[in-house]
């Protein structure tokens, strides 16, 4: 009896660690993958470009803005290919927090199915938890806000923005540092976090503000007509003519001085355009200016 018992015992011990437990360890490690596997499609499903009924790709639906449901902006090739390496980046840095997370929820399910008391362990990792929330607080601040920042597209890789302390073109985008070349050559690192406001010039359209100043003795009338005319044809042709989204505009007197006025025109142009395009407009309309004989604001002139 006495061993028959003893067998009984040996048997129900092993059966639960033999048996039971590597099934119920498994299972929760089967759950884990299959889970992760559908958190992962779920994604891809969300960040990936469906196609529209004409076969040309379209915005992931992640990181649709509402104004690129304008036609112009989804048929906009450029815009779609930036969109997607957004998406692709949010989609990366959400898959490996969906994997840590289960991870995480595997190793301790395992743990205590094998009676290992998890408690000091929540403890430690809260204790943990709460060290890195108080010493790490800036860090944390920084991925929130590339975090936002990426899904609102606030700006991308080459655009140039004004972030308040540095200004330039945008040459890589990450959840913590943005990096920006300015016209000097000197590229500048800006935590997201230190990041208050954003001034960009890249989005949507741009518009090439010229200012022409005058001899205050010109005639204005004349000068707005032959600098519009110059302005005009300066688009007209290449290289502004691909460049230029809609005519020039004369809105006339912006400013006037002891001896010369200066005169205001605006160009609609694509991103990043308008300097190029300004400085074209301002060398035509002075060779108009010449070749017209509208006077120009001189030392001589201010000091009659």
């Amino acid at each position: 009896m006495t061993s028959s018992a003893l067998a009984f015992e040996w048997t129900e011990t092993n059966r639960m660690w033999l048996l039971e437990n590597p099934i119920r360890i498994t299972a929760y490690i089967v759950a884990g993958l299959v889970t992760r596997w559908l958190m992962h499609r779920l994604i891809d499903r969300a960040t990936r470009r469906p196609l529209r009924r004409d076969g040309a790709p379209t915005a992931p639906t992640l990181v649709r803005h509402l104004r690129e449901r304008a036609p112009q902006a989804l048929r906009d090739p450029e815009l779609i290919e930036r969109r997607a390496q957004r998406a692709e980046t949010i989609g990366s840095v959400a898959k490996s927090c969906a994997s840590i997370v289960l991870l995480l929820w595997v190793v301790l399910s395992g743990l205590s199915v094998l009676h290992v008391n998890i408690a000091p362990f929540l403890a430690s990792a809260g204790i943990v938890g709460l060290a890195i929330g108080f010493g790490a607080q800036n860090l944390v601040r920084d991925f929130v806000s590339g975090a936002f920042m990426l899904l609102e597209d606030q700006y991308g890789v080459g655009d140039i923005v004004d972030l308040g302390e540095a200004s330039g073109t945008v040459e890589s985008v990450g959840l913590r540092v943005t990096t920006i070349r300015d016209i000097d050559g000197t590229l500048w690192y800006v935590r997201n976090g230190e990041i208050i406001r954003v001034g960009n010039m890249s989005q949507d359209y741009a518009v090439a503000r010229v200012e022409i100043p005058v001899a205050r003795t010109a005639d204005l009338d004349r000068a707005q007509r032959v600098g519009l005319a110059a302005a005009r044809e300066a688009v007209a042709g290449p290289p502004a003519f691909d460049a230029v989204l809609d005519e020039p505009q004369m809105l006339g007197v912006q400013d006037v001085s002891a001896y010369m006025v200066t005169l205001r025109m605006v160009i609609t142009t694509r991103p990043n355009e308008q300097w190029a395009v300004a400085r074209l407009v301002r060398m035509k309309v002075l060779e108009a200016f010449e070749t017209h004989r509208i006077a120009l604001p001189t030392p001589a002139l201010a000091c009659d």
